[in-house]
Formats: structure tokens, C-alpha cells, sequence
């Protein structure tokens, strides 16, 4: 039950606050808010939340400042950023500190359940679903990972593209995976799986030979891209991050593409294809039967 998890809301915007719970209370989550990390402390010093989504710049007590005290008073409180424009420092210190994803400002209703629906079950425990034909991988793909990982160890950056080149060859990054990487680039196995839950671009599920992706931007969700979304769901007959039971097709949702004039927007593999609208969806589908 959502209403079993305690969420904190921490922004110094009422805004802010006032819009995740609307969204969130909706969906029977259990919401408070707070405009100040200082708050915030005190709030978490008297009773435990479950979740916590904080901003980055606020006055007095910033973000960064915020997670480090939840990492060593509440580690098993589970980290959403809420931001604009972050710095790449900022960014690359929220991961460092194991934030499991972020929510952009401004966000959709759709992109904010959505983050919350993966911070849950970072929250619960759960682990993706694996395919069991894909477990054991296949002596040659680990020899080519192995190859790129030797490639990049010890160059300074080397994490994104071992994990694009990886994902590349494996088809998505399940936890062997990433524990791997880990290994050869000295990492550890959460610093690389924060990485990897904060980017949209990687996965960690199997694909279909088809990745349909859906923007939920915005300027998309405004024009109605819900009911792109839907259409596709009831022609599939999957939800979003599963895949058709010929795994022919695979549905993702994503916070932005990049396309915001073409909008509402939907790719399928490397095809973009704006304007949508429900109508349009059976036609394009048939193009990839």
C-alpha cells in the first residue's frame, strides 16, 4: 500500500511542496512538507521517513548538506533530488552520496509518480525482474565487457561510457552487470547502480527488439501525451518498463527528448515521431510488426 511509506517534501518553494502533495496524496502516499533542510533535520530527528525529496539550493542548510546528515542519521532513507540547472559538481556529489533519482523543475503529474513509483521499490527492496534466459551471459559478451572495462580502468570519467559500451553489448545492465563494471573500475557496486537509476538513458530491464519511449515532458504532457501513452499500453497490452510477451516491443517513459517543439513525442528505436496522437499509434505500430 502507498499509504504505508512516509515521504518528506523539502523546498523552500510552496510551490514545490504544495504540488508534490496534491500528486502524491492522490495516489494515497502519506505526505509532509517542509521549506527548510534545517526543518527537514528536526522533522527526521523526531520520527522516520521512508523517503525524502529535497531540493539542491536552499538557503541556511543546502541540499548536499541534507542527504550527507540523512546518509549517517537515516541510511536507510531513501534520496529524490528535486532540481533545475545543476552544476555537473553538484550533480556528480548527489551521486557520490547515493541520491536514487531526481525530479526536474518543472515537472509533469506523470514524471513525478513515476520517480516516486522507483524510489518505492528502491525503498521496499524489490530488484528487477530478470529474464532467467539472460543470467547466464555468454562467454563472449563477458569477454567484450571485460575488454571495455580494461580499455577505460583508471581514466578519470570512465563510468558512462563503460556503461553505455556495456549496455550496448549486454542489451541493459542487470545487477551482475553493473557489479562487474564495479570490480574493474574500482568502484563500488552502489556507486555504479546510482549512475545508473539516475540516468534515463540506461535500463535495467531487457528490451523488446523495439524500445518505444514516450516523453512525459512539459510541453508534451500539456498536449495530452497521456493518451499516446494509454493507446499504446491497450495495443500492447503491457505497462510501462515491460516488455510483449514476444518481446517484440518494450515501453518506456522518459522525463524529456529533447523535441518539445514536435510535441507530444514518442521514439521508437532511433524514429522520432511528434505530433502525436492516439489515432496515429496502430499505423506506427504496424510499421515494426
Amino acid at each position: 500500500m502507498a499509504d504505508d511509506l512516509k515521504i518528506l517534501v523539502v523546498d523552500d518553494e510552496p510551490i514545490i511542496i504544495r504540488s508534490c502533495e496534491t500528486v502524491l496524496k492522490s495516489e494515497g502516499y502519506n505526505v509532509e512538507g517542509t521549506l527548510s533542510a534545517k526543518d527537514a533535520i528536526l522533522k527526521m530527528e523526531q520520527r522516520p521517513y521512508d523517503l525524502v525529496f529535497t531540493d539542491l539550493k536552499m538557503p541556511e542548510v543546502d541540499g548536499i548538506t541534507l542527504i550527507r546528515w540523512i546518509k549517517q542519521k537515516r541510511p536507510d532513507t531513501g534520496i529524490v533530488i528535486i532540481t533545475g540547472y545543476p552544476s555537473q559538481d553538484t550533480i556528480k556529489d548527489a551521486l557520490e552520496l547515493g541520491i536514487i533519482d531526481y525530479v526536474p523543475k518543472p515537472f509533469t503529474p506523470s514524471v513525478l509518480l513515476d520517480v516516486t513509483q522507483r524510489a518505492v521499490t528502491w525503498v521496499k527492496g524489490k530488484t528487477p525482474v530478470v529474464h532467467k534466459e539472460k543470467e547466464e551471459l555468454p562467454p563472449a559478451m563477458i569477454q567484450e565487457m571485460d575488454r571495455v572495462i580494461n580499455q577505460y580502468k583508471n581514466k578519470p570519467g570512465s563510468s558512462i561510457p563503460v556503461l553505455q559500451r556495456c549496455q550496448e553489448i549486454v542489451g541493459y545492465l542487470p545487477p551482475e552487470v553493473q557489479k562487474r563494471i564495479a570490480k574493474g573500475l574500482n568502484m563500488t557496486p552502489a556507486e555504479i547502480h546510482s549512475i545508473v537509476s539516475f540516468y534515463s538513458y540506461f535500463t535495467m530491464k531487457p528490451r523488446g527488439d523495439h524500445n518505444i519511449r514516450i516523453c512525459l515532458g512539459t510541453a508534451c504532457y500539456v498536449k495530452r501525451v497521456e493518451e499516446v501513452l494509454n493507446k499504446i499500453k491497450e495495443g500492447l497490452k503491457i505497462d510501462v518498463g515491460e516488455v510483449t510477451e514476444d518481446k517484440k516491443f518494450s515501453l518506456e517513459t522518459v522525463r524529456c527528448l529533447g523535441a518539445c517543439g514536435l510535441a507530444p513525442v514518442m521514439v521508437i528505436d532511433e524514429e522520432t515521431y511528434g505530433a502525436m496522437n492516439p489515432k496515429k499509434v496502430p499505423e506506427i505500430l504496424k510499421e515494426y510488426a
